[in-house]
């Protein structure tokens, strides 16, 4: 699954220039990133999946999983001890 990570406006807005709301998604860097421009992973939680992008270029692909799935992700890569 792809999405979009961009602006949406509100479904209740009407037409150009009026009072409107938009959203996007809220990235999260990782924890375990270093400092600016190095290689690090972006996560937003978009109920039910969680997407996933390449902090270095934000308007490039976004990948979106199944939240157990990313759940699984993590227990898999998550040191135990």
């Amino acid at each position: 699954m792809i999405l979009n990570p961009g602006w949406r406006k509100s479904s209740y807005s009407q037409g150009e220039n009026t009072a409107c709301v938009e959203v996007a998604f809220a990235w999260r860097k990782s924890s375990y990133s270093g400092g600016e421009n190095t290689a690090c992973v972006e996560v937003a939680f978009v109920s039910p999946a969680v997407a996933v992008r390449d902090s270095k270029d934000p308007g490039g692909p976004t990948l979106a999983v199944d939240a157990s799935a990313w759940r699984g992700f993590l227990t898999a890569v998550t040191p135990t001890g």
